[in-house]
C-alpha cells in the first residue's frame, strides 16, 4: 500500500512538472518568410533617362508586427537618416546582386510600396527575392523567388 502511495504522488509530481514546464516557454513564434508577389511595373523617366519601376507586394505583411518597423536612432543611421526604421529591406536579384533598398520603411503595410528600377533595354533578372533584416536582433528572413514579367 505504501509503495502505491509513493508511486501516486511521484506520478502527479511529474505532471505538474511536465505541466509546468510546458506552458513556461514565452517566446513568441518565429515570423514567417516573406511572400513576395509583381503587382505590376511602370515608365518613368529621371535624369532624360527611360526606367521600368517593378512593383511588389509581400503576401503575408501582416504577419509582421508594427515594431519591427519602428524608428531605431539607437541603431546607425541609414546615410543621413538618423531614424532609420529597425528593419530594412534589401531587393535582389537571383545571383544575389542587390538592386534596390528601403531602410525607412514605417510599418508592415509598406511592404506592399516596395520596387526597383532599370533602365529601358536592360534585360530584368528572371527572378528577385526580398530579405529583411531586423538590425535588432540580427535576424534575417529572406522570401520566395518572384517573377518580374506580369
Amino acid at each position: 500500500m505504501k509503495s502505491r502511495s509513493i508511486m501516486t504522488i511521484f506520478s502527479a509530481a511529474l505532471f505538474l512538472v511536465l505541466l509546468t514546464h510546458g506552458s513556461a516557454s514565452t517566446a513568441p513564434p518565429p515570423l514567417p518568410n516573406p511572400v513576395l508577389y509583381l503587382t505590376g511595373t511602370d515608365f518613368f523617366s529621371q535624369g532624360g533617362k527611360q526606367f521600368i519601376r517593378y512593383h511588389y507586394d509581400v503576401l503575408n505583411r501582416d504577419s509582421y508586427p508594427a515594431d519591427l518597423f519602428a524608428a531605431a536612432p539607437a541603431l546607425p543611421p541609414c546615410g543621413a537618416n538618423t531614424k532609420a526604421s529597425r528593419t530594412w529591406v534589401d531587393i535582389f536579384d537571383i545571383r544575389g546582386k542587390r538592386l534596390n533598398g528601403f531602410c525607412a520603411l514605417g510599418s508592415p503595410n509598406d511592404l506592399s510600396r516596395i520596387w526597383f528600377a532599370l533602365e529601358v533595354g536592360v534585360v530584368p533578372p528572371s527572378y528577385i527575392y526580398i530579405e529583411l533584416t531586423d538590425r535588432q536582433t540580427n535576424t534575417k528572413y529572406k522570401s520566395n523567388l518572384a517573377d518580374t514579367t506580369e
